[in-house]
């Protein structure tokens, strides 16, 4: 298991209370959190800000339990996305989030559907929302390194050969990975939403 010697050696800095290296989180990552949760309330900046201040607050306060056994803003990505599922659903509101995978047809009709514009119709309005929240599960249901490479590369917008970096693979074995990502998100998006069409079709 690979260990980020880099992200354990900065964190024993924070434990012990170096000011330079709280400094240099805070300056490193709020940025980052914040367009990591834009891509998911791209409607409400400052619901967003919220959310990553209560992020880095959590993340301090839990220091101790961070291992290096993923990328620190791996860790803080999972902090910020339970921070944002529940303001989400505290406010009624739905997770809006979107994989392109634009070379997998069912995907591509998750991203017609998420960038359709909002239906006039509360039945068409309610469909397009349930698409949305089918992405977001279908999302959750990966295992987590797929999930992983395609928020690097599809919500962070990070280069193959970046992701190959972090994850110190090779770009052949990279692109070997993101190619199972999306199959994988696709199989499941498709599975979903096949059942829930089902579903309708048999209610009375």
């Amino acid at each position: 298991m690979a260990v980020y010697l880099d992200d354990k050696n900065h964190v024993k800095q924070l434990l012990e209370g170096d000011q330079r290296a709280f400094d240099s989180f805070f300056n490193e990552n709020f940025a980052r959190l914040f367009r990591f949760a834009s891509a998911r309330m791209p409607d409400d900046p400052q619901a967003v800000t919220d959310v990553v201040q209560v992020t880095l607050t959590k993340a301090v306060r839990n220091l101790h339990t961070y291992r290096a056994e993923s990328a620190l803003f791996t860790w803080l990505c999972a902090i910020c996305r339970n921070e944002l599922c529940d303001w989400l659903a505290r406010n009624g509101r739905y997770q809006e989030h979107i994989v392109l995978t634009e070379d997998y047809p069912e995907v591509q009709a998750a991203v017609d559907s998420y960038h359709a514009p909002d239906s006039s119709t509360p039945e068409q309005h309610f469909r397009r929302v349930e698409k949305i929240r089918l992405i977001q599960v279908a999302l959750d249901r990966l295992p987590p390194k797929y999930g992983d490479v395609l928020e690097w590369k599809y919500v962070e917008g990070h280069s193959t050969q970046e992701i190959s970096e972090r994850l110190k693979l090779g770009t052949e074995a990279t692109q070997s990975l993101l190619a199972r990502a999306k199959r994988a998100f696709a199989d499941v998006y498709s599975a979903m939403t096949t059942t829930l069409e089902s579903d309708e079709l048999v209610q009375p």
